[in-house]
């Protein structure tokens, strides 16, 4: 048997694109190169990895190959970028996960610096909740994630599994319309919101929701619960309720709503990171750098770009 690594990174960019047409413009090859090299590894394993349907399924086979294929490309990635580093001349492609809040309000801030700053790395981003983003940074599917609340144990040095490098300490809010009696406050305690019908998207921060509750002694009861973002944003502008978002939303919130600091205070890290068993990318490092570099520049009145107010706003955020 021979598999190679062309054979993974076709059939990998098949099974991630969901076609051959969209992952051959991905690898910037024809459509036939790509279904050649699929096909080779198909004879190799003896056995169809791939169902020829609209998108692209994999089989019983195909599933237990994909795990596999996709560590030994992220490997093969990690000598490359080592061998890049040990010359100084840093490129490639990262592929970052992170939540939607994450993606909307952090995310597009550092994508416009890391073009601007290091022109050679290219950031992919895949959007997901918590446990798919740490799915895909252990399967392999992502490079890097910025991951929320890591244990401490991940949250440290940037050179292989382990530490990561803290990005924002982010603080969550009170978001109300603004004709809300308690708009024009300098805070408002979650005591004060109970006769409030209460939003809620179940997605990670509803734990750290649920114990500002306990912390003041209140029950958590939500009168809706809705996934989308956008649709508790919109529900909160109809005036059917309030809720409770984090700093980094606040690049989300229209003009017609208010975030307040909240009381009992917390907050929530966010940590970029490598996986937790495999080395390293080592461009990570790199971004890891000039993100703080950038952070700290904004933090001392420097210049901004345009555009990064909201990753400012999210790395600087502070209780209220």
């Amino acid at each position: 048997m021979s598999v190679n690594l062309p054979q993974l990174r076709a059939f990998l960019a098949v099974v991630d694109a969901g076609g051959f047409s969209a992952a051959a413009a991905e690898l910037g090859m024809s459509q036939s190169a790509v279904s050649h090299a699929v096909a080779s590894l198909e004879r190799e394993m003896t056995g169809p990895l791939l169902i020829r349907a609209t998108p692209v399924r994999t089989t019983v086979l195909g599933e237990r190959v994909l795990p596999h294929a996709r560590i030994a490309l992220s490997a093969a990635r990690s000598v490359e970028r080592i061998a890049a580093d040990a010359t100084e001349s840093m490129a490639g492609t990262v592929r970052l996960a992170a939540t939607p809040t994450v993606c909307q309000g952090l995310v597009p801030g550092l994508l416009r610096h890391w073009s601007a700053d290091q022109p050679r790395i290219t950031v992919r981003v895949f959007e997901g909740d918590s446990a798919e983003v740490a799915a895909w940074l252990e399967d392999g599917t992502a490079d890097a994630a910025i991951l929320i609340d890591p244990p401490p144990a991940t949250a440290g040095r940037l050179s292989g599994p382990g530490p990561g490098t803290l990005l924002a300490t982010d603080c969550y809010r009170a978001v109300l319309p603004r004709d809300h009696p308690l708009a024009g406050e300098p805070h408002v305690d979650i005591r004060d919101l109970e006769d409030d019908p209460f939003l809620i998207s179940p997605n990670g921060c509803e734990a750290r929701i649920r114990t500002i509750h306990s912390l003041a002694g209140l029950s958590f009861a939500p009168t809706h619960r809705v996934r989308d973002l956008a649709t508790l944003i919109s529900m909160v502008q109809a005036g059917i309720g309030v809720t409770v978002l984090s700093e980094v939303s606040r690049s989300l919130i229209p003009p017609d709503l208010i975030l307040l600091p909240l009381r009992p205070q917390t907050s929530r890290r966010l940590v970029l990171t490598g996986p937790h068993d495999r080395p390293w990318h080592p461009a990570i490092r790199t971004l890891a750098e000039s993100a703080t570099v950038h952070l700290a520049r904004t933090a001392s009145g420097a210049p901004v770009p345009a555009g990064t107010a909201a990753a400012f706003a999210a790395a600087h955020a502070v209780t209220g």
